[in-house]
């Protein structure tokens, strides 16, 4: 069993991390709750049904956790860092290689749930569609929908602060 959840940790830890890294936008606080979420997942292998993917039942962990770190923190409001954000070989990033990681970051979080936390699963948590709609409990079809929403929505912010 040990071998296969090492397995597992090889195959998505980077993924999770990213995801709640593009959450929190604290590579410590990403860390701890990504050694959460797998000690969380290790401990609760067991009741893994299997009616989705290990990313989304790992990310969804993580998300929970997150929330309740966020539940328990006085302090709510977290500092952006533009060394937090990674690079990635997204067409939607190179398309927007000419902005600050943090300009987008900025008006990413400026988005209505669900589109943040839609855009965020997909462009920084590199999720299926599928997937994000597992994470919401809703279809693929649901998050492909609200994604291409959130992503008309990024676009008019970024000419309406005239960066593009």
């Amino acid at each position: 069993m040990n071998e296969d959840f090492d397995e597992i940790y090889r195959l998505y830890a980077d993924g999770v991390y990213r995801y709640i890294l593009s959450l929190c936008r604290d590579e410590t606080l990403a860390e701890d709750i990504l050694q959460n979420t797998m000690l969380k997942a290790l401990d609760n292998i067991d009741s893994f049904s299997g009616s989705c993917s290990v990313k989304t039942w790992l990310c969804t962990i993580a998300r929970n956790d997150y929330f309740n770190h966020l539940k328990k923190s006085d302090n709510k409001n977290v500092p952006l860092d533009e060394n937090t954000c990674r690079k990635s070989e997204n067409p939607e990033e190179k398309a927007l290689s000419n902005i600050s990681a943090l300009e987008i970051l900025k008006l990413v979080h400026r988005l209505d749930e669900p589109f943040c936390e839609i855009f965020t699963l997909r462009f920084y948590g590199n999720l299926k569609f599928s997937e994000i709609g597992e994470v919401f409990g809703k279809s693929e079809n649901w998050a492909r929908v609200n994604f291409f929403r959130a992503r008309e929505k990024l676009a008019r912010l970024l000419e309406k602060e005239e960066l593009i």
